[in-house]
């Protein structure tokens, strides 16, 4: 139920963009705001890429991309595709047979970017295929890969030069009759990002693809990237995202989930709210809220708990939270259901006991779930 009438300051308007389908995954208009990310194996191989497809949709991915760069990789797309448990976007530079093969291969959309893959007829050839097999297209604008002739007009990568930049490529789609695409203008400087995404935002309809590209390291990445997406999402900017980071693709996905759950945009598995620590805890948690993360990534189920060292903070939070537990003295500490005191626990027993409680309280919330979506049938 929302409470956005009497907590307003919650409130996030989306922008209003059109819809487009990226094979079964919706992206724009009142649909959910997707995570991507993309594979970093050789895209030649299969099996290893199918892999890692894998691990990605069960942490959550509902889109994945894939580099082909030559023959050997739209070749192994084929497989890749009919196989993947998400649809799978191939990632294109300049070289239109691969996006024509890409395409003819199963792909669910292409990256690319219509100026830079040949003449007005290979830019058709191209559009043609995604028209005659169902794909969609992401026009992707890079600060670091700005035409020329842009950078000569405004001597250096900048806002306007990227709006420009991605409006004459969707002129290109347009001028072709093909509309299923959309857009991102990327840079691994925050602010440069920000302001391009702004300016895109309000010369189009068209759904708008987020990211901080480049970003960094899994600490460094993480942080530019919940600056940059979350503030643009926090503005209504956005339909799906990537955060690109110089880690494994699965974390990419958590940290996009991370960035929508902490902005009420998107709830998957459990939100653990927890302290710092300080000489006040009852226990050690740090370590334990390093086993709980691990212990419940198995747990797709939006849910809250909550994990607090002593009594100052611990009851309050716990109140709002679905499972809490509150350190108390003597080794023990108190269990907090459906924001309820419920009964103590030992610290020694506390992990085993939380994750059990954790598990019960999603089976019950899936079964409400269940029985309201058969009601409403």
């Amino acid at each position: 139920m929302s409470l956005n009438h009497v907590r307003p300051w919650r409130n996030i308007y989306r922008r209003q963009s059109r819809k487009i389908m990226v094979g079964n995954v919706a992206v724009g208009g009142d649909a959910p705001i997707s995570v991507q990310t993309m594979t970093n194996t050789d895209s030649g191989d299969a099996a290893a890429t199918l892999r890692q497809i894998e691990q990605c949709a069960e942490a959550g991915a509902d889109i994945v991309r894939v580099s082909a760069p030559d023959q050997d990789a739209t070749r192994a797309l084929r497989e890749i595709c009919a196989h993947s448990p998400v649809p799978i976007v191939a990632d294109i530079h300049f070289h239109y047979k691969r996006a024509i093969e890409a395409a003819e291969a199963g792909a669910a959309c292409l990256r690319i970017n219509p100026g830079n893959i040949g003449d007005d007829k290979r830019v058709k050839e191209v559009i043609d295929a995604a028209r005659d097999h169902g794909c969609s297209i992401r026009i992707g604008v890079n600060a670091g890969s700005l035409e020329r002739d842009l950078l000569e007009k405004y001597g250096e990568p900048c806002p306007e030069a990227m709006v420009e930049s991605a409006l004459d490529h969707i002129k290109i789609l347009e001028d072709n009759d093909f509309h299923e695409f959309k857009i991102s203008v990327k840079a691994s400087d925050v602010f440069l990002a920000a302001a391009a995404y702004q300016g895109i935002a309000d010369a189009t309809d068209a759904p708008i693809h987020l990211g901080i590209t480049e970003a960094g390291g899994l600490m460094s990445g993480t942080i530019k990237s919940a600056l940059g997406l979350g503030n643009l999402l926090w503005m209504g900017i956005g339909d799906t995202l990537r955060v690109s980071l110089s880690a494994d693709p699965v974390e990419e996905v958590r940290v996009g989930y991370e960035i929508l759950k902490a902005l009420g945009l998107r709830h998957r598995g459990v939100n653990i709210i927890s302290c710092p620590s300080c000489a006040r805890q009852g226990f050690d948690v740090i370590e334990t809220v390093r086993v709980l993360e691990d212990r419940l990534a198995h747990i797709k189920t939006p849910m809250s708990l909550s994990i607090i060292g002593c009594v100052v903070n611990g009851p309050g939070e716990a109140l709002m939270t679905d499972v809490g537990f509150t350190g108390g003295g003597a080794g023990a500490g108190m269990v907090y259901l459906a924001g309820q005191q419920s009964h103590k626990m030992s610290n020694d027993e506390m992990v085993d006991h939380i994750v059990e409680q954790v598990e019960q309280r999603a089976a019950v919330i899936e079964a409400e779930r269940d029985a309201a979506d058969q009601a409403a049938e």
